[in-house]
Order: structure tokens, then C-alpha cells, then sequence
């Protein structure tokens, strides 16, 4: 994968998880805030704990910073794996968000 390809996936990931965080704040009773800047993601609960997704372009990776550990994933196959355990992105990031938010959260790539 070239930069330019890597930034159009990378982007979209990013793009997602934001609509994904709208369509469980519009069924839950649940909020979590977030803020995108420049290739990066932060997600705040109302706990005030944060997961922070970012792009690191020159290695073609996204990396995930929660309250508990940090991951760093890579495109395989047409999806975003973590480079340690292999779990897929949309997984992590479900299993993550329900850890810090002390509540069940299921987020779909729609």
C-alpha cells in the first residue's frame, strides 16, 4: 500500500468510528464526546476517561491509546488488525468503549 492509499483508508476508519459514536449516542442512554484534528480521534466518556485513536502515517498504522493499554494496528486482507493479538479493530474498539464507559457499547462499521 502506497501513502496516498494508507491515508484514504486510514481516513475513512476514522470517519466511521466518529458516525459510529453518533449512532450510540442517538440510542443510548450513554454520551461520548469526541474531537477530531488532523488524523486524530479523541473519545471522552462521562467518566472523563479518554481513547485516543491516531494515525501514524509514515508506517501505515492506527494506533489506539486507551485508559488500560495501547494498540497499534495495521490493514491485512481489507481489515484493520492489532499487530499483537490480531484482534480486529471493530471488536477492540466495542470491547474497549464498554470497558471505559463501565457499560455495554457495540460500535458497527456502518
Amino acid at each position: 500500500m502506497n501513502d496516498s492509499q494508507y491515508n484514504v483508508i486510514a481516513d475513512e476508519l476514522i470517519l466511521a468510528v466518529e458516525d459510529a459514536i453518533e449512532d450510540v449516542n442517538e440510542r443510548a442512554d450513554q454520551e461520548i464526546d469526541y474531537e477530531s484534528v488532523s488524523g486524530l480521534l479523541t473519545l471522552t466518556f462521562i467518566n472523563q476517561t479518554k481513547i485516543i485513536i491516531n494515525k501514524q502515517a509514515p508506517l501505515h498504522e492506527i494506533w489506539v491509546a486507551t485508559k488500560f493499554n495501547g494498540h497499534h494496528f495495521i490493514y491485512q486482507d481489507n481489515t484493520w488488525l492489532d499487530k499483537r493479538s490480531g484482534d480486529e479493530f471493530w471488536q477492540f474498539l466495542s470491547a474497549a468503549t464498554s470497558k471505559q464507559a463501565e457499560t455495554e457499547i457495540t460500535l458497527k462499521n456502518t
